[in-house]
């Protein structure tokens, strides 16, 4: 999937590594992590495939720079992909963990779904930034309609990281009063 998300990218303007790695950074890290080397090793596949060409750009007084754009095949792709109907399976690792927790300590368990609820608060706190920044994407892209599809991840986003506050809290609790 790390591949789409850079043709995905990539279908908006010509953009470095770097300039992913960023994109990455300040909006889609809230659904998609990726880091600097799984970047530069998809962009190496996607050109492998011909999805994507790049050009060297040289820089005075600093190391040159390649720009990667997206090619005709790799539109094409980035379309099949959102095209294919696999919304999601329910594979979730998390899911699978609680499913077998009971083979641990109580005590522990209420921890742990203490520490999730402050992860969750805390990415749902962080991710009301999100706004600000598809609004700056928004205007560097100058297409509202595009935009709107951000604004549609963010909000679930935003409602995914609510949901898993009120839900290990919940846990919790229910272990808890399991003991009372």
């Amino acid at each position: 999937m790390l591949k789409h998300g850079i043709l995905g990218l990539l279908n908006y303007s010509d953009q470095t590594g770097y300039e992913i790695m960023e994109v990455f950074r300040d909006s889609l890290q809230y659904f998609w992590t990726a880091n600097t080397s799984q970047i530069y090793r998809e962009l190496q596949g996607l050109k492998a495939k011909g999805f994507v060409t790049d050009t060297r750009v040289e820089q005075a007084g600093r190391p040159d720079k390649n720009v990667f754009r997206i090619t005709p095949e790799g539109r094409e792709e980035l379309k099949r992909w959102l095209r294919d109907g696999d919304y999601g399976r329910m594979n979730n690792g998390l899911l699978m963990k609680v499913f077998f927790s009971g083979e641990l300590p109580r005590e522990e368990n209420i921890a742990v779904f203490r520490g999730m609820e402050q992860h969750a608060k805390a990415r749902r706190e962080a991710m009301e930034q999100l706004d600000a920044v598809t609004d700056r994407y928004e205007k560097g892209l100058n297409d509202p309609e595009r935009a709107l599809y951000w604004k549609m991840t963010a909000s679930f986003g935003k409602k995914y990281a609510k949901m898993m506050e009120e839900w290990s809290a919940e846990c919790a609790r229910m272990l808890e009063e399991e003991k009372a």
